[in-house]
């Protein structure tokens, strides 16, 4: 994976380009999952952070149109040698992108202000505590393309995707009148697919280019 980065000499599409504006876009996801979690989970004043996370979320998608262009001047230079590892970058470019996407959901859910059920409170917490060191580690991993760290890395997210499904069917399932069930649902929900996206960029290393999206977020199992 990436092996046409190393390859790069000095130019427009630089290996260190690319993956500065990479890591950064990994980093700028976790900073806005962690922003938003704690404005919807932690009491943060959501109006505070608002102008912030925005901002955040502009640079990501900033940071996505510049891989892209470097992505077509690299097509360009390299032909149909670069067709595979191209495509697998601008798959997992998207994923990037649609962390980003999420936390502002989980940011709304915040700025609702009716608050998740007290009983899950302490799940959510943990969840968010566990998907906020998945999301710092997809960049070690990503940054040193080990393979046993990024095995343990989908078993450890897959379980928690998992997790996060069951508990969304459960708050579904339940009803009150103050709509704090259908938050949680909804938080759990989020959060399942940022986790999904972080396995999408970590399993980018371990498969071949037509298993890029096994964890597809429009999919509720996998075949």
């Amino acid at each position: 994976m990436f092996h046409w980065l190393k390859r790069i000499q000095s130019s427009v599409t630089s290996a260190e380009e690319v993956l500065h504006y990479f890591e950064q876009m990994l980093e700028d996801g976790r900073y806005m999952f962690e922003t938003s979690s704690n404005a919807l989970l932690a009491g943060t004043d959501p109006e505070v952070v608002k102008e912030d996370l925005w901002a955040t979320d502009k640079r990501i998608n900033k940071l996505e149109r510049r891989i892209r262009r470097r992505i077509i001047t690299h097509l360009t230079m390299h032909g149909t040698d670069a067709i595979a590892s191209d495509l697998v970058l601008m798959s997992i470019v998207k994923d990037a992108e649609r962390i980003g996407d999420y936390c502002k959901n989980i940011f709304d859910l915040a700025r609702d202000g009716r608050g998740c059920a007290p009983e899950v409170m302490d799940d959510l917490l943990e969840c968010k505590s566990k998907i906020t060191r998945l999301l710092a580690k997809a960049r070690n991993i990503y940054q040193t393309e080990d393979l046993e760290d990024a095995k343990a890395f989908v078993a450890q997210a897959d379980a928690l995707a998992q997790h996060c499904d069951a508990q969304a069917v459960k708050m579904v399932q339940r009803e009150d009148a103050d709509g704090r069930s259908a938050t949680s649902a909804l938080a759990y929900r989020y959060f399942k697919r940022i986790v999904s996206h972080s396995l999408n960029i970590i399993t980018s290393i371990l498969v071949p280019v037509d298993k890029l999206d096994y964890y597809d977020e429009d999919e509720e199992s996998r075949s």
